[in-house]
């Protein structure tokens, strides 16, 4: 037999794969720079199909990578930065030891930086591709920018998130392309559409300072490093996008009213700047001022593939998509002191609304208290001290719950003291079948117009309280009664006389030979319900394919079937239990409410 003989573990799957000791060595890195590389590269480590082949029979616990991602790891310009870091440490060490000032100064000021230009190309290589990935980058970097300045992580990369993240913000202000918020135990999930794309970050509250202890902070240091360099690129472009200045600054006229405004209270020239940008309550000045011009509609073409029906469809929720954009616009809001300002701030100004709070609480207050335009104030005190008889007093929740709904809801339910009503996640999608509860539902009655079931309650109990003042006057006035009902009988007997002289007239012209006299009552047309017509037609056709079925997929239909009635059947299990509950809060109401009117 010729040929040379092919060893075990050494062809097939088992060549494809390699340890990570083995391509550190191969790399020449230290544990933690191979980590670092991979996070900074993206390279994640694989399971093996057959992981016993792979290890050589052994089944001990290891990592393996791919060796074709080990082999692009071998020409990347960072790990000879890597290297250069090494030999800096040694001499730096080295001059330290033997007390050469000098030469710590200049090996100090020639320290070896490497980018990460180059690997975001690389990884996103459109600007959409890093749209759609900006969901981490964005929650680890408003993440990083909550950190207290401790040793844990660097004070440079604290700032650098939070420029960042101001800069984001600032964004979404001038585009107003938030869509969604909610207030979750993990922090306040945001949602918004930019450039057509769908991004959701999470940041924490502002004083959750109970970060965990036990995570490698140097792991989430090196991603942040990673992330900060995206952020900053899709900064820049989508700036560009909005003809805005990058990095940001406040408009010309904006910072005038601002210094004119604090000129007493603050060393405007002390301040940073991004303690101005980062209040949110002024515009952003632009590379070209752009003269004001009447808004002119776009014009709609359908896509490709698209029929009269979409296109209808697509303007509506464009439509929408305006009217949402424009939400609290022409309002004013002042915050008080005890409610998150950053927030309500953020959400307020990204739907059109002017947003103002205390002098002392923060810088770029626009207006006092005292101000008469002032429509809504946000407090979360049961009790407000001074009041104006021309604004809302409501509490921060309505805000949040006005951005999910997409209408202004009404402010009875969110006045100071009042029990709240559930803060809803928009996020949640109901299917048929599904439980829905009470208050989604009234709050889908409010959006399309209808009489919310509170007042309905009202009137109800104003037409109760009607009835109960005409049974009073029926006991007080029992003779009156006796005289209608007497009237009452008058008229039936008047009628009954007017039948029998209509019958005595006919008969008379039919003894005469007369023709009778013949009375047209106007007939209604029958209207044919088109809704509910292909509706029949539709279960019929649905019957007729049942039947036809053959037996194994009349079985699985029918276990569909089974599992989707039991569905509706807990659902309305719930909604009886919830209706039942809100019965007896109901009669306990009224119960309270006689009991007070008996006492007075």
């Amino acid at each position: 037999m010729g040929g040379l003989q092919k060893k075990k573990y050494e062809s097939g799957s088992a060549t494809n794969y390699v340890t990570r000791n083995k391509a550190r060595k191969k790399l020449q890195l230290s544990l933690a720079d191979f980590r670092r590389l991979c996070i900074l590269k993206g390279i994640y480590p694989h399971e093996p199909k057959r992981k016993k082949k792979v290890n050589k029979g052994s089944t001990a616990p290891r990592t393996f990578y791919l060796v074709k991602d080990i082999r692009f790891l071998l020409h990347e310009p960072i790990v000879a930065k890597f290297r250069e870091y090494k030999v800096f440490v040694r001499k730096l060490r080295k001059a330290y030891g033997k007390s050469e000032w000098g030469g710590v100064q200049r090996l100090r000021e020639n320290k070896p930086v490497y980018k990460l230009d180059h690997i975001v190309k690389e990884r996103y290589p459109t600007f959409i591709d890093a749209l759609r990935d900006l969901d981490d980058a964005l929650s680890m970097c408003f993440l990083f920018s909550t950190f207290a300045r401790t040793g844990k992580c660097h004070v440079q990369t604290i700032q650098l998130c939070r420029r960042l993240s101001v800069e984001w913000m600032n964004y979404i202000v001038m585009s107003r392309s938030l869509r969604k918020v909610f207030l979750s135990i993990k922090g306040i999930y945001y949602q918004a559409e930019v450039l057509g794309q769908t991004v959701t970050w999470v940041v924490p509250y502002q004083f959750a300072h109970n970060h965990p202890t036990d995570v490698d902070y140097r792991v989430m240091a090196t991603f942040t490093e990673f992330y900060t360099t995206l952020l900053g690129f899709v900064n820049f472009r989508l700036y560009q996008t909005l003809n805005l200045l990058y990095p940001p600054k406040l408009d010309s006229k904006a910072e005038v009213e601002l210094k004119a405004e604090h000129e007493e209270d603050y060393a405007m020239d002390s301040e940073s700047y991004l303690e101005k940008l980062s209040a949110l309550s002024a515009c952003l000045s632009r590379v070209i001022a752009t003269v004001e011009e009447e808004e002119a509609e776009p014009d709609r073409f359908p896509v490709e593939g698209e029929d009269a029906e979409a296109l209808v469809v697509r303007e509506k929720e464009q439509k929408e998509q305006d009217s949402l954009k424009n939400l609290f616009e022409g309002l004013k809001f002042f915050l008080n002191r005890e409610v998150p300002r950053e927030p309500l701030a953020f959400l307020l100004r990204c739907f059109g609304a002017q947003v103002s709070w205390e002098k002392s609480l923060c810088i770029g207050s626009t207006y006092d208290v005292n101000d008469e335009t002032i429509t809504h104030q946000v407090v979360d005190r049961p009790n407000v001290d001074k009041k104006y008889i021309n604004r809302y007093y409501i509490q921060p929740q309505w805000v949040f719950d006005c951005v999910n709904s997409r209408i202004r809801l009404p402010v009875e339910d969110y006045f100071p003291g009042v029990t709240l009503p559930p803060h809803l996640s928009p996020f949640v999608e109901h299917k048929e079948g599904d439980y829905v509860p009470p208050e989604k539902l009234r709050l889908m009655s409010l959006q399309r117009g209808e009489r919310p079931e509170r007042e309905q309650e009202e009137i109800e109990d104003e037409e109760d309280d009607d009835e109960g003042d005409d049974s009073q006057e029926d006991e007080d006035g029992g003779d009156d009664d006796g005289e209608e009902e007497e009237d009452d009988d008058d008229d039936m007997d008047d009628e009954e006389a007017t039948d029998e002289k209509n019958l005595k007239l006919m008969e008379k012209q039919k003894s005469q030979g007369k023709a009778l006299s013949v009375t047209v009552t106007p007939g209604k047309v029958k209207q044919e319900n088109k809704m509910r017509l292909e509706q029949e037609e539709k279960a019929e056709e649905k019957r007729l394919a049942i039947m036809m079925m053959k037996k194994k997929e009349k079985y699985l239909y029918d276990k569909i079937v089974f599992g989707k009635k039991r569905k509706v059947r807990e659902a309305n299990k719930l909604a009886a239990k919830r209706k039942a509950h809100d019965d007896a809060c109901k009669a306990d109401k009224k119960k309270k409410k006689k009991k007070t009117t008996g006492r007075e």
